[in-house]
């Protein structure tokens, strides 16, 4: 009975259908939906939305935490409803609409899209769409499997939204911890010291006059698309592993490491499952996305404690944690985004952060985001969050792409996402860069040597030795720092015929 989950009984009477709460929505709005990396998204009511688009005018501005499940912004994409969208997004379907121009997206670092509303240098938000299993007696909203941006896009709103999916475990109540910071600029310190740090409430805090309506969902989360570990992302797994043991041999790790942070995605998820078999103890995350391996790892006996802001699991993971994720209680919570990749609390705790890169060059910068310079992938993301602070900031890749046609090492990347200031480590099958300390001709050199496959070794040591007779600090050939990428443009490889 989905009365036993609405608390407050004065908020009996505003349960409504999707269609009728999307009715609060008007064309030029700007609008903060409840979702991270496919976990804890409204279901419902977008598609309603999605619905009232095809017999009228409905453009919206769309804020989220990061990217949806259930197709929903290949849907609202489809039905012309998304006149701009940010932070982030994963969509096929909207990706091609954003590179076409037809959909206006802004990449934001995860941590700062609040920061922005707070102080009104964006916004406002006028709805706010929020999946809650619960709301409490004093109409606190309970989320689901994400915090994401939805405690801040709730307390700002002007109206609130709430769906409630009734396939959300209660068990699921008393794992967040929703900390707001103070305003700035009297900021006071955030209090999380630790990864199990406990700063704030467990729910989301507004008063509950606001919630105009409440709808009533049973459908579950998209899962994530999270492939098995294979030789290679085994063998960056490895590398990644063995320097770790060195840095605890040479004193500057304890057995424990320090609290890791891993990007979302098959080659992040399979480095932290090679954890299992590494010779390190008590592991702590303090991440934004906990994926199956983070409870492989606390299975395993190898995690102590795990903070996010979402849970986001493949769907055989999903089936097998969900039904059981009370047993987790105690040693799992789940922030709000800006928390959990907030540059303060990642210096503070000195996180491991192990991000993938899209492709990197041999002097260390990395692109996350851009195909050929241009072309947007999904976004930043947090990533930029944890490398600009991490204790030690590790990007991972697979050397190759599209069956060795593309060199993920390349003279000068397309699009910097992170410089070669942010960047410690550099990860590929082949082998490890440790970048600490080294000026770029030495870190070009590291990388070429370590790094790159020896399909294309000698192409980047050619480039590098000719640029070294021109001479600079960062030597590089202007007239030739791209041509991989127009070889490739122009034969499909980037290999010389």
């Amino acid at each position: 009975m989905y009365r036993d989950r609405i608390r407050l009984k004065s908020l009996w009477g505003k349960v409504v259908t999707p269609e009728e709460a999307a009715l609060l929505i008007h064309d030029g709005m700007t609008i903060g939906m409840s979702g991270f990396t496919r976990a804890g998204d409204a279901k419902a009511v977008p598609l309603a939305l999605a619905e009232r688009a095809a017999t009228e005018r409905l453009k919206v501005t769309l804020m989220t935490g990061a990217s949806l499940g259930n197709d929903v912004d290949r849907i609202l994409t489809e039905a012309g409803v998304l006149a701009r969208r940010l932070p982030f997004q994963a969509d096929p379907v909207l990706r091609k609409a954003i590179n076409r121009g037809e959909v206006m997206f802004v990449d934001q670092h995860l941590s700062e899209t609040v920061e922005l509303l707070r102080s009104r240098q964006m916004g406002p938000v006028n709805v706010a769409v929020i999946e809650a299993c619960a709301i409490t007696e004093t109409g606190g909203i309970v989320p689901t499997t994400s915090i994401g941006n939805s405690a801040t896009f709730a307390i700002l709103a002007e109206k609130v939204i709430v769906e409630l999916n009734l396939t959300q475990p209660l068990d699921l109540e008393g794992m967040h911890d929703v900390y707001i910071p103070t305003r700035r600029p009297f900021r006071e310190p955030i209090p999380v010291v630790t990864a199990e740090s406990r700063a704030g409430l467990p729910y989301i805090p507004i008063d509950p006059s606001k919630i105009a309506a409440i709808v009533v969902t049973r459908k579950q989360d998209s899962s994530a698309t999270i492939l098995p570990p294979d030789g290679e992302t085994r063998d960056i797994a490895g590398h990644l592993i063995e320097f770790l043991d060195r840095e605890v041999r040479q004193g500057r790790l304890g057995r424990s490491l320090n609290p890791l942070q891993a990007g979302i995605g098959t080659i992040a998820n399979a480095v932290l499952h090679g954890m299992i078999d590494s010779p390190f103890h008590e592991l702590t995350m303090y991440s934004e996305v906990l994926q199956d391996s983070t409870f492989e790892l606390f299975d395993a006996g190898k995690l102590t404690f795990a903070s996010g802001s979402s849970i986001t699991l493949s769907a055989g993971k999903y089936a097998e944690v969900l039904p059981r994720i009370g047993s987790y209680k105690g040693r799992l919570l789940l922030r709000p985004q800006e928390i959990s990749n907030h540059p303060e609390v990642i210096r503070r705790l000195g996180v491991i952060g192990i991000n993938t890169a899209l492709e990197c060059d041999i002097y260390g910068n990395v692109n996350s985001t851009h195909v050929n310079g241009t072309q947007m992938m999904n976004g930043i993301g947090g990533s930029g969050d944890f490398a600009r602070n991490a204790h030690l900031a590790i990007f991972v890749t697979k050397s190759l792409a599209k069956d060795g046609r593309i060199s993920s090492v390349v003279p000068m990347v397309t699009h910097t996402d992170h410089n070669e200031h942010d960047v410690d480590v550099l990860v590929t099958e082949t082998g490890l860069a440790d970048l600490r300390g080294l000026a770029p001709r030495e870190r070009a050199e590291t990388i070429i040597r370590n790094c790159v496959h020896p399909g294309y070794r000698e192409l980047a040591l050619d480039y590098h030795r000719r640029a070294l007779q021109r001479g600079g600090h960062t030597p590089h050939l202007l007239e030739e720092a791209f041509s991989w990428h127009q070889r490739y443009q122009q034969t499909g490889s980037m290999r010389p015929a």
